[in-house]
């Protein structure tokens, strides 16, 4: 199975921007949907978005608070997914982690953090004001 790596983060002052990565071990090519998902001390893991094999995003996903600042990409060639986070706020520190779906099985046929099977260790991202 798949085992994404996040890296990238780091402290950045308010309204700064970082771009995360996750690269995944995937030699035979296998399709999966891979996820974003964020969660502060003491709340509740949310994900902030998705992206399936072909590299189209799914923005169904993203909570509104991230909406127009996150952007989720996938370079398929070398099997890395970013996340662009811009105009960051404090509200926005958290450990960020990426995971991947069921191999074979595409983001829309997966339902909630539940659905995503492979997780990453995480990298911390601390916005200060």
């Amino acid at each position: 199975r798949v085992q994404p790596v996040e890296s990238g983060g780091g402290t950045v002052q308010s309204g700064g921007s970082l771009r995360l990565s996750c690269e995944v071990s995937n030699p035979l090519k296998h399709d999966y949907c891979m996820g974003w998902f964020r969660q502060s001390t003491g709340k509740e893991r949310e994900e902030v978005g998705r992206i399936d094999p072909d590299g189209s995003p799914r923005y169904t996903e993203y909570p509104g608070s991230v909406k127009g600042r996150f952007t989720i990409s996938r370079d398929a060639a070398t099997d890395t997914v970013y996340l662009q986070m811009n105009s960051l706020t404090p509200e926005d520190t958290a450990m960020y982690y990426c995971a991947a779906g069921p191999i074979g099985r595409w983001c829309e046929y997966i339902s909630g953090p539940g659905g995503f099977r492979t997780w990453g260790q995480g990298t911390q991202v601390i916005v200060s004001a």
